[in-house]
């Protein structure tokens, strides 16, 4: 009887677990947080999110050199899309996260979290909003 018990219990935790971690997947990738007046998307970790005007609706156009300085804003293999979020594969197979559509970047140049020094920059890079 223990046993059938200890069982049921292993198996009802496993389900439990499994139903969980597909909630975090489907978790929205970024937060919103207000910029003094403005609301901008930030990574998990508060580093602000950038588009590029150069890029097609799911397909960057940022690599070589411009990745290296715009980071594309990396999606793991086990992410899910929901609402305004899709993925697009780059060129080099990595998946990236994008919002309406536009892929979406951070940038070198920003030090620390909550830097919005890539604002912007060359009058085609953007601060992400929601």
């Amino acid at each position: 009887m223990s046993r059938t018990i200890m069982t049921s219990m292993l198996a009802l935790s496993l389900a439990l677990s499994a139903s969980s971690m597909a909630y975090a997947d489907m978790a929205a990738p970024a937060r919103v947080i207000m910029h003094g007046q403005t609301k901008i998307l930030t990574d998990a970790h508060g580093w602000s999110l950038y588009t590029f005007d150069e890029d097609q609706p799911g397909k960057s156009e940022c690599t070589l050199l411009c990745a290296t300085a715009w980071p594309p804003f990396e999606a793991p293999a086990s992410a899910r899309t929901s609402g305004h979020w899709s993925l697009i594969r780059r060129s080099s197979g990595v998946l990236q996260w994008a919002y309406k559509g536009s892929p979406l970047y951070t940038y070198r140049l920003d030090f620390k979290p909550g830097e919005i020094r890539g604002d912007g920059a060359e009058g085609i890079w953007h601060l992400a909003k929601p």
